[in-house]
């Protein structure tokens, strides 16, 4: 099969072909890029890092941030939206969670990778 030529690049139609029959669909992405887009932001990461260790309330969140109850439950909710945390009453007060262990395997991931390419 003859291969077009791009630049000094050859393409490879075989390797195109199996990375698109492989390829995720639209709304996995979609879903993906969104997820990556929350814990982008500083203090929404800060407070999935709290939550993995306990379950912590708003209060008790807005106190490590240095922010307002607000901004917390604000992140709080576009953190639920997306299923990373969840949260139970007791009495008057919502105690919020990881939504489950994935969530804590990607940060730790991620710190592992960052950590690695630190040292080497």
């Amino acid at each position: 099969m003859e291969h077009d030529r791009c630049g000094c690049r050859m393409i490879h139609p075989e390797k195109i072909g199996t990375a698109r029959e492989n390829a995720l669909p639209a709304a996995e992405v979609e879903a993906m890029s969104q997820l990556f887009k929350a814990v982008a932001d500083p203090g929404r990461l800060r407070i999935l890092y709290a939550l993995a260790g306990q379950e912590m309330c708003v209060c008790d969140l807005s106190a490590l941030l240095e922010v307002s109850e607000s901004a917390v439950s604000h992140q709080l909710r576009l953190l639920r939206t997306l299923n990373l945390v969840t949260n139970r009453r007791e009495g008057t007060v919502l105690y919020y969670r990881l939504a489950d262990d994935h969530i804590t395997d990607l940060i730790a991931l991620t710190l592992n990778h960052l950590r690695e390419r630190r040292q080497g």
